[in-house]
């Protein structure tokens, strides 16, 4: 197929550190905390956050937590996401023109459009992988690749993909997974974690103004105030994995991981559940990672290792991480049918 007939495909991850040492845990922090879309204050004030108080402590914290899920081959979410790359060359080999980036850190999102714009094309679509949308993630990997095409490609044709919480191949994709592994376990309840979010930035994107956490229900359905909530997408997104488990409300469960002290974070909390859910009887805790297509820090040490130490200091039994999507074979075959095929509500 001519090139002018392949179209580019821009996948775009969060980002991870070059090493797990302090100077480049804090070389990535530096770069991704000053984004003004991950923490929403004056410049001046973000300025003096960032670099005066939270990086000099976490990076060395930071560093130590990287340490121990760091591979001979780097991080784990850069891993995951050059295979997921691999395959899916392979997989639209003649189609697309495949191009992993990380939002911060590298591979650039620079780097990687300018390698499309190398190969002569003309349509490239761009696709966050962030299966909800949030304005720390999504919105700011949509605006750095609208800045770069901007003066690197303005003559580019491109389509961004928002968000698939709502897809049907990611939705079997991610049950069909989830479903081999708790075969292969014993568990008494199922947890949903999903990353969390400052309550003022899912706030943000409710345009009534009057219903985002305004009442408990608030996230039980998706309406026209809260499409774009990331917390009612994260609950739509349990409840279809449900549905396509076979679980019944009583056996699962939603948090939100990853909080920051300070500002309010959505709840309900999912290391509450490390510590409420053994005093109830649960003993086996299976706990599900929806919102990370590939495994990372957040899931392989604050899940498998920190959460299942909590869970066990508290009477629970066991912990199991169910594995990410990471570059599973099911997964390459349901992003390569989103990425022909699906397209989310405007």
């Amino acid at each position: 197929m001519p090139s002018s007939q392949i179209q580019g495909l821009l996948l775009i991850n969060l980002g991870t550190p070059e090493g797990p040492t302090p100077p480049q845990v804090g070389t990535y922090l530096k770069e991704f905390l000053m984004d003004p879309l991950v923490i929403d204050i004056p410049h001046w004030v973000r300025w003096a956050l960032v670099n005066l108080l939270i990086v000099p402590k976490r990076s060395r914290d930071s560093a130590k937590l990287y340490g121990k899920v760091w591979t001979d081959n780097g991080s784990p979410l850069l891993v995951h996401t050059l295979a997921l790359e691999e395959k899916l060359k392979v997989k639209l080999q003649g189609q697309y023109e495949v191009v992993a980036a990380m939002r911060y850190g590298n591979p650039s999102i620079e780097k990687a459009i300018r390698s499309l714009k190398e190969k002569g094309l003309k349509e490239v679509t761009v696709i966050p992988l962030y299966p909800q949308y949030s304005l720390a993630a999504t919105e700011s990997s949509l605006v750095k690749a609208q800045e770069v095409f901007s003066h690197v490609w303005p003559e580019a044709q491109v389509k961004y993909l928002r968000w698939f919480y709502d897809s049907s191949e990611y939705l079997n994709a991610t049950s069909e997974i989830t479903k081999k592994y708790l075969k292969q376990c014993s568990w008494d309840k199922v947890l949903f974690s999903f990353h969390g979010l400052p309550e003022r930035q899912v706030k943000k994107t409710d345009p009534s103004k009057s219903h985002c956490l305004k009442k408990e229900n608030c996230c039980d359905r998706i309406g026209e105030n809260n499409r774009l909530c990331y917390r009612a997408q994260s609950y739509a997104t349990a409840h279809e994995l449900a549905k396509r488990l076979g679980l019944s409300s009583s056996q699962y469960f939603v948090g939100f991981q990853s909080r920051l002290k300070g500002a309010p974070w959505i709840r309900p909390f999912s290391d509450e559940f490390y510590r409420e859910l053994p005093k109830q009887g649960v003993k086996k805790l299976a706990v599900v990672c929806p919102s990370f297509v590939a495994d990372c820090l957040e899931t392989l040490e604050e899940v498998r290792m920190r959460g299942r130490e909590e869970f066990q200091e508290n009477g629970g039994e066991e912990l199991t991480l169910i594995p990410s999507l990471n570059s599973e074979d099911v997964w390459v075959e349901a992003l390569s049918e989103i990425i022909k095929n699906y397209q989310p509500s405007k």
